[in-house]
């Protein structure tokens, strides 16, 4: 018998009728408090060897309807090797995909997961790593900690990079990435770390969103807030996550802002800056470019041809975290997307964009803000 489950962490589905393995009719649930759907993760049991084809009946409904166009849903049977099953077939409402399953179980899902647990062994490396440390912003509003971990010890005249990741908890490359810049980071025998930690002290928040990671939401927290939405007037009743993480760094002030996020529908790796906020400067933008060319030079996945329209955003502006951190600290301060699908300028047939790409890509960001640091 055919069973399909999403009774775990981030597991986000809903069955419509999966009696007959050629027709497995589902449905994209919405976040828990907001009508964001996109992100799924289920298992699917009982199908070995049959020839199975899955159809999202709402996927026309999703957040980011454009995202299903060349979209390849993510698979395992282990819950450790993902890989990308071939493209599906999208009609402006109906995604559906085919697999034939090699074991009794298999799992899929929009994006390999970050899970809570692999989420605390990541706290765990930083407790066990003699350069950093782990600390607790406070309490989310399904009362889990908001962690953050700082790597190198303030000292008069080093500058405070900030790291936020997760803000969309769907977007789990973005921890990913963080985890790939964090064990370089830690290696005091790699140059560019060593050099980095004399001239900086880093503040990470791997998870911004832990609540909506648990869920299986897409965008949004416990209470259906978009976070990166916030950053303006954030409060602890609505946005509680973000008025966390702004007063510390009010308390520890900023030099440099990365915002790491995944873009549904772009395949492309590429940066959104701040020429759109009233007063930017020349010298500012200089600063964009500068670690723009450095991450150019340490990532072939990378580019800066394709990315976001300058008027993308236009009240909400300074709601954005990397807007508002520019718009208040007057410093480098920029959001980082990584594709939900592949990277169309380098693309891979097995896995597309991926977990061990977005670490990968974390690790390179160092040497991109070492260019910066060494400069300014």
């Amino acid at each position: 018998m055919i069973r399909i489950s999403s009774q775990f962490d981030s597991g986000a589905i809903e069955v419509l009728d999966c009696s007959d393995a050629s027709n497995i009719r589902l449905a994209l649930p919405a976040d828990n408090a907001a009508d964001f759907r996109q992100w799924f993760h289920f298992r699917l049991q009982g199908a070995r060897g049959q020839a199975c084809v899955l159809s999202f009946e709402n996927a026309g409904q999703s957040a980011y309807p454009s995202g299903w166009d060349g979209y390849r849903v993510v698979a395992s049977y282990d819950r450790r090797n993902w890989f990308r099953l071939s493209a599906g077939q999208y009609d402006g409402q109906r995604y559906s995909f085919r697999i034939t399953p090699d074991y009794d179980s298999v799992y899929f899902a929009y994006f390999e997961p970050y899970g809570w647990d692999r989420h605390l062994d990541l706290l765990g490396a930083a407790d066990a790593a003699p350069v950093a440390s782990v600390d607790d912003l406070g309490a989310t509003h399904d009362g889990r900690d908001l962690n953050l971990i700082t790597v190198g010890r303030p000292a008069p005249g080093k500058r405070k990079v900030w790291i936020t990741a997760r803000q969309h908890p769907g977007e789990t490359m973005a921890e990913f990435y963080v985890e790939g810049l964090l064990e370089r980071l830690y290696d005091t025998s790699d140059p560019v770390s060593r050099r980095l930690l004399e001239r900086a002290c880093f503040h990470i928040v791997p998870n911004m969103n832990p609540d909506g990671s648990v869920r299986g939401n897409l965008r949004t927290n416990a209470r259906g807030c978009n976070l990166n939405r916030a950053w303006r007037e954030p409060d602890m009743d609505f946005s509680r996550e973000v008025a966390l993480v702004r007063d510390r760094m009010l308390a520890t002030g900023v030099d440099v802002f990365l915002d790491i996020h995944g873009d549904e529908t772009l395949p492309f790796v590429f940066i959104d800056g701040n020429g759109m906020v009233p007063g930017f400067t020349e010298a500012q933008g200089a600063q964009e470019k500068r670690f723009c060319d450095a991450l150019l030079a340490a990532s072939p996945d990378f580019q800066v041809g394709e990315g976001y329209a300058p008027d993308r955003f236009t009240d909400e502006l300074l709601t954005l975290a990397s807007k508002w951190v520019f718009n208040h600290f007057g410093c480098l301060s920029l959001t980082l997307e990584m594709p939900f699908k592949d990277n169309a300028h380098l693309p891979d047939g097995l896995f597309g964009w991926s977990a061990a790409r977005s670490r990968r890509l974390g690790a390179a960001t160092l040497q991109a803000l070492l260019a910066v640091l060494d400069r300014d």
